[in-house]
Formats: C-alpha cells, structure tokens, sequence
C-alpha cells in the first residue's frame, strides 16, 4: 500500500511539474493543482491512518489515529480552492488584456 501512495506522489508531482513549465495559461493553473493535491496525499499518508480506531487518544483504545494530518490537509484543499480561483481570475484578466493565453517573459507576442 505504501508503494502505490508513493506512487500517485510521483506522478501527481511529476505532471503537475511538466504542466506548470507549459506556454499557456491553462496548463500551469492544472499543473499547480496537481501539484497541491500531490502534497495533500502526501500530507494525508504521513498521518499513519489506522483503521477503525478512534482519532482521539483514550483509555480504553489500544491506539488513535492522529487527527492532526486531517486538519491540515482539509485547510490545505481550502487553500487551494481559493488560489485556483484566484489563478483563474487573474489568467483570464490576462486573457482579455492581450488576446492570447500565451506565458510570455519578453513581454513582446510575436513568435
């Protein structure tokens, strides 16, 4: 099981990695979101989920699962709800300013 998690780390990482160096606009917001649900996941197995145990440390359970992980990462899918929506806007005000979609560094749109 820890393979395939360590798995889906690498490839949401890696195709959220080769998104985001795209030329256009739509690409690098997918690849940013993969790149937050790749550390989500992450996040996520790091919490060492136990099954059928409670997430609080009592007397009568033998152990917990550790809550912490959860928080964090139900925060980390709010954040990046907010950031999408914000990359969404901003690249559509770009879209509308110029025309094109296109990533450009040298501010000039030929070639």
């Amino acid at each position: 099981m820890e393979f395939l998690v360590a798995s889906a780390v690498g490839v949401l990482t890696a195709a959220g990695l080769y998104l985001t160096l795209r030329k256009r606009t739509f690409p690098v917001i997918i690849g940013l979101s993969l790149l937050s649900y790749a550390v989500n996941v992450f996040l996520f197995a790091s919490g060492r989920l136990v099954v059928n145990l409670p997430p609080i440390l009592s007397d009568t359970a033998a152990g917990y699962t550790d809550p912490l992980p959860q928080a964090l990462v139900l925060t980390a899918i709010v954040i990046s709800f907010g950031m999408t929506a914000v990359l969404v806007v901003i690249a559509l005000a770009a879209f509308l300013n110029a025309d094109d979609d296109a990533v450009d560094t040298k501010g000039d749109s030929a070639g």
